[in-house]
């Protein structure tokens, strides 16, 4: 799980300050206020340790990415070539992780200890390149940092550093490395140069198993279809507009039928996302079917009352389709992932927003899964605030920030949300002049009516 965040220079940050990334994250604000950019980073370095390419420093993406951020230019602060890009993220190891392997290799550090990774990346003469990058664990500190470039600006020289943790060389230790591996890889020439190696691995098997991890969900969803095809594979993601939840549900049925008794499947998808669409009262029944015998296109039927006759997905309203990859996304991914929602409440009615809220705190607490959201639903953050009063939810369990933009540049407020579920520092005007436009509206018939004549 993501513990701590910081990126500085980046697109409208100047500066985020340190944000505390909790099991459920939510940003709000108005538009172009900065909320979406801080995504966008997670995304850029998650597109990046997909990446094959082992010399791009950063992936920054392109029509089939996760997002496209142009050139470098594009994405520094203000444009200005000449400042730096600073970041430092910190995450909790899973159990299952590599990084817990640690613990049995140094006193100084514990199966506990969280695991933080900094990096300065700078504009090189039209190229990317790394100032530095460092790895931080327990009272340990291991990274790599630029030693010098030579008179074009190519072929950067790097020296490996370690603070609080032995690394012995082979030989002279007055040597110089190449490129990092994109930004937080060390690069093969540490395995001639160096022993006890085993730490450098982890640290980075750990870092890309975070965004391994690590799902996304777009604000423009896929339309619903008649028929859907399932070539009965094992989707790995949903997709970034959802396209795959039908063949995700599909895949859980095939494997919760094939096991049968003997224990059943944790992602049991195709149960627990048609009982929430039921839950939040947008449905009455929902089934996948196939069109024939052996055949592999299915379709979604569904029933919105008892009464009512069994259709297709395409012929209910919209917003069931557009709410099922969020909660198939849920449900689906193994757990202790974590997933990035851009506006899950979109097309959803007033009620059904504030139930998601309830969803989310279901997997959260039982999946263990981590979710981090952008978000323009007062009725979502009120029912999560209501939850809290209700002790279903704990403020450590929640981290709430508002973004807005000043002087051209994006400002971040952590929300105090105390046991009650009351926000202590609530921004003035945060979901638009409410109190205002009441008392305007009620000016406005007292005039028509003659009252204030």
């Amino acid at each position: 799980m993501l513990t701590q965040f910081r990126m500085q220079n980046f697109k409208s940050w100047h500066d985020t300050g340190q944000m505390r990334f909790a099991p459920l994250t939510g940003f709000f604000g108005p538009n172009s206020s900065g909320k979406t950019s801080i995504l966008q980073f997670l995304l850029m370095l998650k597109q990046t340790v997909e990446s094959t390419d082992r010399r791009q420093v950063l992936n920054l993406g392109n029509e089939r990415a996760y997002v496209d951020l142009g050139a470098f230019e594009d994405i520094v602060f203000r444009h200005q070539k000449s400042e730096k890009i600073n970041f430092a993220i910190e995450w909790s190891p899973a159990s299952s992780d590599s990084a817990n392997k640690f613990a049995e290799r140094k006193s100084l550090v514990t199966q506990d200890d969280n695991i933080a990774f900094t990096a300065t990346l700078f504009d090189n003469d039209g190229f990317l390149a790394i100032e530095s990058f460092a790895y931080c664990l327990g009272q340990s500190k291991l990274g790599m940092s630029l030693e010098n470039l030579d008179r074009r600006g190519i072929n950067p020289k790097y020296k490996l550093y370690s603070e609080g943790y032995s690394l012995a060389a082979t030989y002279d230790t007055s040597f110089t490395l190449p490129s990092p591996i994109k930004f937080y890889g060390f690069p093969n020439e540490v395995n001639a140069y160096y022993t006890r190696l085993e730490l450098l691995s982890d640290l980075v098997l750990s870092f890309e198993n975070q965004f391994d991890h690590l799902f996304y969900l777009g604000p423009l969803r896929e339309y619903p279809n008649r028929t859907y095809k399932w070539s009965g594979q094992w989707p790995g993601t949903l997709g970034s507009r959802g396209e795959l939840a039908i063949q995700a549900m599909l895949a859980s049925q095939f494997v919760n039928n094939k096991i049968g008794q003997t224990g059943g499947y944790p992602n049991q998808v195709e149960t627990l996302v048609p009982r929430w669409l039921k839950a939040l009262g947008l449905i009455y029944s929902f089934r996948l079917k196939t069109i024939s015998k052996n055949s592999n296109e299915y379709e979604v039927r569904i029933r919105l009352s008892p009464q009512a006759p069994e259709v297709l997905l395409t012929d209910v309203g919209f917003g069931i389709s557009q709410i099922l990859p969020v909660l198939t996304l849920c449900y689906f991914v193994a757990e202790g992932s974590t997933i990035i929602l851009e506006q899950p409440e979109i097309h959803l009615h007033p009620a059904i927003q504030a139930g998601l809220a309830d969803v989310f705190i279901d997997v959260i607490k039982n999946r263990g899964v981590q979710i981090i959201l952008e978000s323009h639903s007062e009725h979502l953050l009120r029912r999560l605030q209501r939850r809290i009063a209700e002790e279903q939810l704990v403020p450590a369990d929640v981290a709430l920030y508002f973004t807005a933009m000043e002087d051209g540049e994006s400002k971040l407020e952590e929300l105090k949300v105390d046991e009650y579920g009351s926000i202590n520092n609530w921004p003035q005007n945060f979901f638009g002049d409410e109190m205002g436009d009441l008392v305007a509206m009620t000016e406005a018939a007292m005039q028509r009516q003659g009252v204030m004549e």
